[in-house]
């Protein structure tokens, strides 16, 4: 498919001193911010994180529970009656 010159040039190319620096520094630069946004990460994810509370329950006031019982009582004396 490519010729004997085509294949010498790709071959220096690949070989050549820039190519490798290059290679090795893109390379060492992604790794690098990699490296950095993990830590960033890390460090600010834990204020995000919401911190659930435990909810107590609403106990009634005094009238209402007395409200609520006899309630419950009305509801079974009339079902009973019948």
């Amino acid at each position: 498919m490519f010729n004997s010159e085509v294949r010498s040039l790709l071959f220096q190319v690949i070989c050549s001193w820039q190519v490798w620096a290059v290679t090795v520094t893109l390379i060492i630069y992604i790794f690098l911010v990699n490296y950095v946004a993990r830590l960033y990460r890390r460090r600010f994810k834990a204020p995000m994180v919401p911190v659930f509370k435990k909810i107590k329950p609403v106990k009634p006031e005094k009238g209402e529970e007395n409200k609520a019982d006899s309630e419950d009582i009305e509801i079974e004396e009339d079902s009973k009656v019948k």
